[in-house]
This record gives structure tokens, sequence and C-alpha cells, in this order.
């Protein structure tokens, strides 16, 4: 790291302008093409995919992207003539729209029970030639252009629909409140404004490079429309974080007397080590979502991946640049002042400060903190056992949507169940199968939970039809996916048991529900390659057994916070409808996912920067209470404050409106807050001080066969590495 800092601050002017050259061309390039976002959340080898591979063989117009136009009068039925014929001119229109594969409205045979039963409301399918993903968004404007033409003052029209639900975009405040809550922290702490701006700016650089490249990105991968707003809530907060630490390095390295070209590189030789280190475990926690094999997953891993890896590539080669072009102005003017009067600063003991004495207070009592963390730990993490996967659907959407109007007016006039219908996919190769689908029909209308089944005219020698049932209950409901599971098990097979008949039941509900079984059945084998990767990895760095096994332990903790947060406020309700993004309802299927994915590398990153500073002065004067003393002391604030800060851009992004977004901003902001202060401050340091001297043994032949890394660079005045004892848990040195 040592040449690479040197380099980057002789040719500082040089970094700056090829920085700003990338970006530029990566700008221009990326708003010259656009982004290509697709959302595509079908599993494979699900029963639900198989129908909607069987639809767009034999019934394209089933199996395209559909939607629903719904309108209500406020006065007469919908059968007026003033309602009737304009509503009938605007639903030809959208017929011969470009991309429409097929409109049934109330008006004609086949559409005859689309009208409510008090005849006030009514609406009409619409069918897509193209699948959701591949959605031309031009020709759906066209369709709710055309549609909402025909309204008036008692006259509403609204549009749902998985063809029609708006993409709801974070509020551009998030950013915005997010890095001025941060600059206002970092200036509250640094007490100088061009200390302040540079973790900003070097976070911004690495962001904005990343999310361009990920619109490019999107041209020739499957990107979620939701990746780029992922990427910037993650790199924001990990940008100005690592940025911090190097800061910060750098200005005691000037307090101690270092010109600002040696402080740049022991800075970035000690604490760029870490930032590297640390980066490169969240990237290696993303990318092992790949291990699932689904591709929206993979996805907003890689576009999350790409921007943590572009905001490390900032603060090693950017920042030093910066921080060369500022020289001494990064320290506070009573600072500078100290220093021209005073001339250096030696190093204090680290008792000193209030994280100094919590440390000193810790050591002297570790039992009390350790109990009190898990205990906390634990209550936080207990919502999470009532852990509901699904997809929240319209009814989650704000008030004011069309999507949500169109929701409840369906919901007013045809039942909860009507906004998630299930689509079951029948073969008929033969009479005796077709005489089966009919009885299976009959069946249906008599099932718990079934509100209404809509099947087509039988013909003879039809191979294939469609059938729709209308569950009683929402799309969100729990009794809506047991009803699935039960004509799965129970309803179906008995139907196609001693014939030809073959019925897949799918449908976006049922899509919802494979998908989120898929994710469960997957969940175990995710949590276990990421722990192991991360345990491996901080034995590699800091030659120990235990400390990376505390570091998983403490780690899985924070994860379950996580989710606690996450169930008790968008699951059971506790402020979902403050932060704007509607009722409780179940957590998106790929939610715990990422947040365990994410949060496992944010958590190794605070473990990194507190024990690679322990281990620091264990490698100097190999007294394990001291260098856990002074590693929580030295960067007790340090690691508050960047909390803090990733804090503050989490919650920001959690109040942007977007319901999914908002999920991991709250699942971020309070795991990121408890694992600072309560799992990096309290239990760490106790149980490594209750371990003692155990803390940092390796077996031999383990340590001799590994290869070795250095996080924290070179140590002046090191002892040569004594051979490693065997481990004992006592509480001497």
């Amino acid at each position: 790291m040592s040449a690479l800092a040197r380099w980057c601050h002789k040719h500082r002017i040089l970094v700056v302008v090829l920085w700003a050259g990338v970006l530029a061309a990566l700008a221009v390039s990326a708003l010259s093409a656009g982004a290509k976002y697709a959302n595509d959340s079908t599993m494979p080898d699900t029963e639900s995919a198989t129908a909607i591979k069987l639809m767009q063989a034999h019934a394209p117009a089933a199996a395209g992207a559909g939607g629903t136009i719904a309108w209500r009068v406020d006065a007469g039925t919908v059968t007026d003539a003033g309602v009737r014929d304009p509503m009938t001119a605007a639903l030809d229109r959208v017929a011969h729209s470009p991309g429409v594969a097929a409109v049934v409205g109330p008006y004609t045979d086949a559409g005859a029970k689309q009208v409510s039963p008090d005849r006030r409301i009514a609406y009409a399918t619409v069918n897509f030639t193209r699948a959701g993903g591949d959605l031309d968004k031009a020709e759906v404007q066209a369709v709710e252009d055309l549609a909402t033409s025909v309204r008036s003052a008692g006259l509403h029209v609204e549009l749902g629909g998985r063809a029609f639900t708006e993409t709801a975009a974070v509020s551009k405040w998030s950013e915005i409140i997010g890095i001025g809550m941060a600059a206002l922290l970092l200036f509250v702490v640094f007490r100088s404004a061009w200390a302040a701006a540079l973790p900003v700016i070097t976070a911004v650089a690495g962001v904005v490079t990343a999310l361009m490249a990920t619109m490019l990105l999107s041209h020739v991968l499957t990107l979620a429309d939701v990746t780029p707003t992922l990427g910037a809530l993650i790199g924001l907060g990990v940008g100005i974080d690592y940025a911090l630490f190097i800061v910060n390095r750098h200005r005691g390295n000037l307090m101690r007397g270092d010109d600002v070209a040696s402080s740049v590189v022991k800075a970035l030789d000690t604490s760029g080590r870490a930032v590297v280190f640390a980066g490169l475990t969240v990237v290696i926690a993303l990318l092992g979502m790949f291990t699932l094999g689904i591709g929206i997953l993979n996805g907003m891993a890689l576009g999350a991946a790409l921007t943590v890896l572009a905001t490390v590539s900032a603060a090693v080669t950017l920042l030093p640049a910066l921080l060369g072009l500022f020289g001494t102005r990064v320290l506070s003017r009573r600072q500078r002042r100290d220093l021209a009067a005073h001339g250096p600063r030696p190093d204090k003991d680290d008792g000193s400060g209030f994280w100094g004495r919590w440390a000193a207070r810790v050591r002297r009592h570790p039992k009390g903190p350790a109990v009190v963390a898990v205990v906390v730990m634990a209550i936080v993490a207990i919502p999470a056992l009532s852990l509901r996967l699904g997809a929240a659907d319209a009814g989650n959407n704000p008030p004011a949507s069309s999507s949500r109007k169109a929701y409840d007016m369906l919901a007013d006039g045809f039942g909860p169940g009507f906004n998630g219908p299930l689509l079951l996919a029948a073969q008929t190769p033969d009479g005796a199968a077709r005489q089966a689908l009919s009885g299976l029909v009959d069946r249906l209308d008599t099932v718990d939970g079934v509100a209404a089944v809509k099947a087509p005219p039988a013909t003879p020698g039809q191979a294939f039809s469609v059938i729709t049932v209308v569950p009683d209950t929402s799309p969100q409901s729990q009794a809506t996916g047991d009803l699935i599971e039960r004509l799965r098990k129970d309803v179906v097979p008995a139907a196609e048991h001693g014939n030809a008949l073959r019925v897949h039941i799918g449908g976006s509900t049922a899509s919802s529900n494979d998908f989120a079984d898929a994710l469960i059945a997957k969940l175990p084998l995710f949590v276990a390659i990421i722990v192991v990767l991360g345990f491996l990895l901080l034995m590699l760095a800091f030659r120990s057994v235990l400390v990376p096994l505390i570091g998983a332990l403490t780690n899985l903790l924070t994860l379950g916070a996580a989710l606690g947060a996450i169930v008790l406020v968008f699951q059971h309700g506790f402020g979902s409808e403050l932060l704007g993004v509607g009722s409780a309802g179940p957590i998106e299927s790929f939610v715990p996912i990422l947040v365990i994915g994410v949060m496992f590398g944010l958590s190794m990153d605070y473990q990194v920067f507190l024990v690679s500073r322990m281990h620091e002065e264990w490698t100097r004067t190999r007294d394990n209470h001291r260098a856990v003393r002074v590693g929580q002391a030295e960067t007790g604030q340090v690691i508050v404050v960047a909390a803090a800060i990733m804090f503050s851009v989490f919650a920001a992004f959690a109040g942007g409106g977007m319901r999914v977004i908002a999920t991991f901003g709250v699942g971020l902001a309070a795991a990121i807050a408890l694992d600072a202060i309560v799992v990096r401050m309290m239990l760490v340091p106790a149980l490594m001080h209750l371990l003692g001297r155990a803390n940092w043994w390796l077996p031999s032949w383990l340590d001799k066969v590994m290869p070795r890394i250095s996080v924290e660079g070179a140590h002046q005045d090191a002892p040569t590495p004594a051979t490693r004892e065997a481990p004992t848990a006592h509480a001497g040195r």
C-alpha cells in the first residue's frame, strides 16, 4: 500500500484528473445508453414457473404481463350510457395499442361478470404480449394515458396489477439528507470543514462511478430496478466510513509530527490496508449470493459489490491525492495552532478520554457488559422468529398511488382475493383428461378459501386451458398461501389421479410463494458459506482461531437484530405508515438474503478495524489485556462515529418512500447502531478479556502453512514473534 500511496500523493493532480475523466466518460456513456433494468423473481424450477411456460406456449395472452383498468362512479351505475360509451371507446383504443395482446371489458359477453354487485365498480383486464421483465415502458405508458383520458369528476379511473404498478423511486432528499447528516457529524468530530468534506467527496465519487457502470451493465445483465438505489445506500455508508478511518489516522500522524507525504503513506499502510481488507469481506459476502443461483439476487449483489469496490478504490487512490492537495488543512485551526506552538504531540496512554475510561471499565468487569450485550441483542432479535416471507402487494403502496386506489377499488367491489388470482394451467390431451378438468372446476367451487372460479367454455379437442381461481383473502394473506398449498397437495392431485390431466398452479401470488419457499430452503447454505468465509478471512488476517470465531458468532447476533427490526416495523406495522411505505405485510422474499449478506460484511468491517488495532498492540507488547484495552480505547470513538454516519445514511433512505429500500434502511440502521455500540464496544472486548492470551493462539502446523498477510502494515518496535503458546482461557495476560 505504501508504494500506491506515494505514487498517488506525488501525482495527486493526475489522479484527480483521471478520476474526473473516468467519471465523465462513464456518465456520458450511461446517460446516452440509458438503463434497462428488469424485475423477474420467477424461479426456474418451480410449479409456478412451469405454469408460466405452458401459458407462454399455449395461451400467450395469459402469460404476458397483465393489469387491470378499474373504474368507479359516484352516482348512477357503470352501465349507464354516460359511463359505458366513453369507457368502451377507451378500451377499444387500448386494445389496438402497441404491445397489447388482449383486452376484456365488462361490456362484452366474455366480461359480463366484471361488474360489481352494486354496479358501481367495473374493470377490464389488459394483457401485454411481453412478460414483466421485458415490458416496454412506453407501451405501458400509452395504455395508461388512453385509460385515464376519460376521467371526470364523477368517474374515477385507476390502473393496477403488475404491469401498471409504479416503480417507486426513492426521494432525492434521501441522498441529500444522508450526505448532509454525515458531513455534519464529520465536522463536529474533526472541527475542520476540509477534513469533513474529504470522506463525502471520496464516497460520492465512488458511488457515482459505480452507478454509471451499473446502468451500462443493465444492458447485458438482468439487474432489478432497485439495484442502483441499493448500491447508493450501501456505497455512501461504507464509502464515507472507509475514508473516515484513513483521514482519522492521517490527522493523528500529522499531530505526531509527520510531514504530509509520510503521514499519507503511513495512513494508507495501516488504515488503508484495513479498509481494503474490510471492503473485500463485504464484497465476498455479497458475491456469496451467487451460490443461491437466483438471477434477481445475483444482479443486486453484483451492483452492490461493484459499488463497494468503487468506494474502496476511491479511498486508496483518490483520497491520498486529495490529502496531498489539502495539506495540513485537514487539521482544525486549533490543532494547527497547537502544533505550531508546542510541536508534535507524543502518543498518549490509552487511559485518557471517555473511551479510555470505558475500555478500562470493561477490562475490570468484563462479565457484566458481556451479559448485558447478549440480552439486548437477543431482545431485539426476538421478532425475527415470526418472520414471514412473501410479496407486499399494491395494498401496501402509498394511498395516493393509482395502483393502491385500483387495489382498494377492486377489493371493495369483488373481494380482497380478486387482486391476486391463481392461474391454473391445465393440460388436457384426451377426453378423459378434459372430463377430469370439468370435475376439478366443480370441486374448486366448494373448496374453503375459494371465492370464485372462472373457466373458459369447453370445446371439443381442447388440449390446454387456463382456469382462474379467486381466493377469499388478499394475495399477501397467510390464508392465501395455505390455499395454494392445499390445492397443490390435495385438490389437484385427486383430480389428476388415474388420467392424463396435468395442472400447474401459477399466477403472481403463487410465484411469490414459490420464490419465498426457494429462498428459505437456500438460506442456511448461504449463511454457512459467508460465516465460514468470514472466519477464514479473519483467521488469515489475525492468525488466530478464537478471534475469528468471536467475530462470526457476534455477527450472527447482529444479523438477528437486523431481521428483528425489519419484522417489527414492516411485518407487524410498528411505524411503517409513518415512513410512508404503506401498511404491515410480509417481508419481501429477497430482503433477508441481502440484509444478511450486507450486514455480515459491514459488521466484519468493524471487527477488522477494532481487532486490527488490538493485534497491532499485541504484536508490539504480547500483553493481551493491554492490547484489547488500547485497541478499544483508540478505535472506540472512530467506530462509533463511523456507525453514526452509516446510521444517518441508512435512516435517510428508510424515509424515502420506497418500501423495499425502506426495509433495508431500517434493518441496516438498527443493526449498525447496535453492532458498533453493543457488540464491538461491549461484547467483543469483554469476551477477549475473559479468554486472555488464548485469543491469539493458532496451531503451529496451521501457522506454518497459512500465507501471511498484514492488515495493519509494518509496526515499529515490534518484537520478533514468539513461539505461539497453547490456548489458555484464564484472565491473565
